[in-house]
């Protein structure tokens, strides 16, 4: 017995040492290196003294960090709920189609969802554009029949990337409420028809609160990806006023890249890093203690 449970180590080493080996080469050491960097003054590539909690003092007291910091957490009010509320929308629609229909259009909406960052930029640079862009038709009568540029007026900025991520992610969620509702019991709903209990009686008695685990995982890979947002904001910012509209990982890559301040940049990840751990621990924990009650 002995020997067989040697065996069952001596394999399960071998099927998992890898996976370990590459996870703690590619993440947990390069994790360590940046917390050590975070307490030097070094560039981007070099050593550097160590000046201990200097650079998470400069950056907590600097107005750029505060501004990105309240970017990034308007962006994340603008879609975590919305996106998640949406999503949970169309998945109880889709879920009624039955056959080809059902599959056709998941496809429809999952597409969007493979699509690169710059495809999603490019097609919706050209809906928004100011001279030949289709949403002008309805911003024109909001803005005395002249065009406005969403992405260069400050207060539309975030709103309208905002609505550029809910349409591009959107179908990921579309799919784990789909699985959810597939999840729930025909049978439920048939001995509430008979209890003459209507669709949002049983939405709200049966549906909610048996897909809330899956609410609460989407909302917590919702928080996790928006609060560490950077592509859309970036790319819709060219040309325009980026430290109005720079959020946290925009800071970052500016102090790493732009400024070569590899400490201030490690200090600001580590802080970034920390808000997604606290924050989505949290949440979920908060969210899976409701679903329990």
């Amino acid at each position: 017995m002995l020997r067989d449970r040697r065996k069952e180590y001596l394999a399960a080493a071998v099927l998992v040492g890898p996976f370990v080996l590459i996870y703690g080469v590619l993440f947990v050491w390069p994790t360590i290196q940046m917390l050590i960097m975070s307490f030097t003054d070094a560039p981007l590539i070099g050593p550097g003294e160590w000046v201990g909690f200097k650079n998470y003092v400069r950056i907590i007291t600097h107005k750029l960090f505060s501004a990105a910091f309240l970017n990034t957490a308007y962006f994340v009010l603008l879609t975590v709920i919305p996106n998640t509320l949406i999503s949970l929308a169309i998945a109880m629609a889709v879920n009624r189609l039955k056959g080809w229909k059902q599959g056709f259009v998941m496809a429809c909406f999952f597409l969007p969802y493979i699509l690169p960052v710059s495809v999603v930029f490019l097609t919706w640079n050209w809906i928004i554009d100011v001279q030949y862009g289709m949403i002008q038709y309805l911003v024109r009568p909001f803005n005395g029949g002249q065009p406005m540029s969403l992405t260069r007026t400050i207060p539309f900025f975030m709103p309208t990337v905002a609505v550029v991520t809910i349409w591009w992610t959107l179908g990921f969620n579309v799919l784990l409420f789909i699985a959810g509702l597939r999840n729930v019991s025909p049978e439920i709903y048939e001995a509430a028809a008979l209890d003459n209990a209507g669709r949002w009686r049983q939405f709200s008695r049966i549906t909610w609160p048996l897909i809330w685990p899956v609410t609460a995982l989407v909302l917590t890979i919702q928080l996790i990806a928006q609060l560490k947002i950077f592509d859309q904001v970036y790319l819709f910012s060219i040309g325009g006023r980026q430290d109005a509209t720079i959020v946290l990982v925009q800071y970052i890559y500016k102090a790493a890249f732009q400024q070569n301040k590899g400490g201030e940049a490690a200090a600001a990840s580590v802080i970034l890093f920390g808000m997604i751990i606290v924050l989505s621990v949290l949440q979920y924990q908060l969210l899976r203690a409701r679903g329990e009650k």
